[in-house]
C-alpha cells in the first residue's frame, strides 16, 4: 500500500526532547502541545515519505496501564492510536515495561500485512534492530527519526542508525514548535486559555490562625510518627507540613487542643476560593440542606450512564479543570429541583462533601491519582473544583441572562 506509518517511541522522543531542552530527561521538565507535536510529525512523515499518512502509533508506559491525561488526549486525536506498556518504579526511578516489544510486534505485523509501503521509526532503542530487519525483508522502507542530542551526546543505537534506509533528525528549531522547558519560561504554540480562578484560588493569602493550626498539628503528628517508630523500633519519616490548608485543617481550628477551641461555636471558618478567602459557618458536620443535595448518580439513568461513559472516552481529555466542569454540567443538567442548585450556590466556594467526594473519584478515572500514592495533586483538586464552580457560574449566569442579550 503506498502510505505511511508512523511508530513514536514517546520515552525516547520526549526524554531526548527534555534532555535537549531542560538539560535532564526528565519528562517533569517540559511542556507539551501534543496536537501540535502530531500535527507536525504527520506533516514531516508525508514530506519526507512522499506518501499520505495511515495511521501514528504512540507507544508509552503507564502505571498499572491506566491511560494518564496525555494518552486521553491523544487516542481521540484523527489517525492516532495510543499503545500502553507497564511503567515499573525501581530504586527511585521510573522505567518502562513491554513498550518495545509492542512496537516490535506491530512493526512486523504491518510489514507482514504489507499496510504499507514506508514506516517511520522515532526511537533509539536497539532492541528494534529485528523488527527493522524483519520489516525491510517484506519490502518496506524504514525511515528513522532522531532527536537532537544534547551537548553532543548520541542517544540513538549505531545499528539501528546503519540498518535504516533513510535517517532525518528533528532538530531543536522543530522540536520547539510543540515543546518547551517549563524552566525557561515556555508556553507551547497555541498559549493556553489563562485561568484566573486557579492563581486566585492558590495564590488566596493564608490566614495566621490556619497557619498556627496547620504548624500545631504538623508537630502532633511529627510527636506521633516518632512515638510509634520508637516502639517499631524503625524509623518513620514524619510527613510535611502542608503549604495550604485543607477543609479539615481549617475544621480543626476549632477542634480540641488548639487555641481556636476558645473561639465561640457559632465562629467560622474561611474557604480558600478565587474570591479570596470567604467566611462560612463553622461546624465539623455538614449542614442538613448540603446533605439532601442528591449525587450525580442519584441523578443519572442507566441510558445517561452509558453516555456519559461513551463521551469520557471520545471527548473528554482529562484536563483537571475539564474534568470539574463536565461534572458540574451533568449535575445541573439533570436536577429537577430549582431549589437544589440554590443551596448549593449558598455554600459557595465549599463543595459539599458528599458531591465532592463523588467528584474527586470521577476525576480519579482519568488517571489523576498516578504517581501520587492514591492522592490527586493538590493543584489538581484546586483546578478540579475550580472548573466545577466555573461552569455552574457560567450556566447559572446564562439561565438568569435577560433574552436578547
Amino acid at each position: 500500500m503506498d502510505r505511511c506509518i508512523v511508530l513514536v517511541d514517546a520515552g525516547y522522543l520526549l526524554g531526548a526532547a527534555a534532555s535537549l531542552l531542560a538539560g535532564e530527561p526528565s519528562r517533569s521538565r517540559i511542556t507539551v502541545d501534543h496536537a501540535a507535536l502530531i500535527q507536525g510529525l504527520r506533516e514531516r512523515a508525508e514530506s519526507d515519505t512522499e506518501r499520505p499518512l495511515l495511521r501514528i502509533y504512540w507507544f508509552d508506559g503507564a502505571p498499572d496501564r491506566v491511560p494518564q491525561p496525555e494518552h486521553r488526549r491523544l487516542r481521540v486525536m484523527p489517525r492516532v492510536t495510543v499503545r500502553l506498556g507497564a511503567l515499573t518504579r525501581s530504586d527511585g526511578r521510573w522505567a518502562q515495561k513491554g513498550v518495545d516489544a509492542a512496537m516490535h510486534a506491530e512493526l512486523t505485523e504491518l510489514a507482514r500485512n504489507r499496510a504499507c509501503s514506508d514506516v517511520v521509526l522515532v526511537t533509539g532503542d536497539g532492541d528494534l534492530l529485528p523488527g527493522m530487519m524483519a520489516a525491510k525483508e517484506h519490502g518496506v522502507a524504514v525511515h528513522l527519526w532522531a532527536v537532537q542530542a544534547a551537548d553532543g551526546d548520541y542517544n540513538q543505537s549505531e545499528d539501528l542508525v546503519a540498518e535504516a534506509d533513510e535517517r532525518r533528525v528533528l532538530d531543536r528549531a522543530w522540536i520547539t514548535k510543540a515543546v518547551r522547558a517549563k524552566d525557561l519560561g515556555g508556553i507551547c504554540a497555541p498559549p493556553p486559555v489563562p485561568r484566573p480562578e486557579i492563581a486566585a484560588i492558590l495564590s488566596a493569602p493564608l490566614p495566621e490562625s490556619a497557619l498556627a493550626a496547620a504548624a500545631e498539628r504538623s508537630v502532633q503528628e511529627t510527636e506521633h510518627h516518632q512515638a510509634a517508630a520508637s516502639q517499631n523500633g524503625t524509623q518513620e519519616r514524619a510527613s510535611a507540613p502542608k503549604g495550604v490548608p485543607t477543609p479539615k485543617d481549617l475544621a480543626a481550628l476549632r477542634g480540641p487542643g488548639t487555641q481556636a477551641a476558645q473561639h465561640p461555636t457559632n465562629a467560622t471558618l474561611r474557604w480558600s476560593s478565587d474570591k479570596g478567602w470567604v467566611d462560612r459557618p463553622g461546624g465539623a458536620t455538614e449542614s442538613p440542606e448540603a446533605a439532601a443535595l442528591p449525587t450525580l448518580a442519584q441523578l443519572t439513568s442507566a441510558e445517561q450512564r452509558w453516555a456519559d461513559r461513551e463521551e469520557d472516552i471520545t471527548t473528554v481529555g482529562g484536563d483537571p479543570f475539564e474534568v470539574g466542569q463536565v461534572f458540574a454540567r451533568r449535575w445541573m443538567g439533570r436536577l429537577t429541583d430549582p431549589s437544589h442548585l440554590q443551596k448549593l450556590s449558598a455554600m459557595y466556594p465549599r463543595v459539599p462533601h458528599r458531591v465532592d467526594g463523588e467528584l474527586l473519584r470521577y476525576a480519579a478515572r482519568f488517571g489523576l491519582l498516578a504517581h501520587k500514592d492514591d492522592q490527586i495533586d493538590e493543584h489538581d483538586r484546586y483546578a478540579i473544583r475550580a472548573g466545577f464552580w466555573r461552569e455552574i457560574d457560567v450556566r447559572t449566569a446564562a439561565e438568569h441572562a435577560p433574552v436578547g442579550e
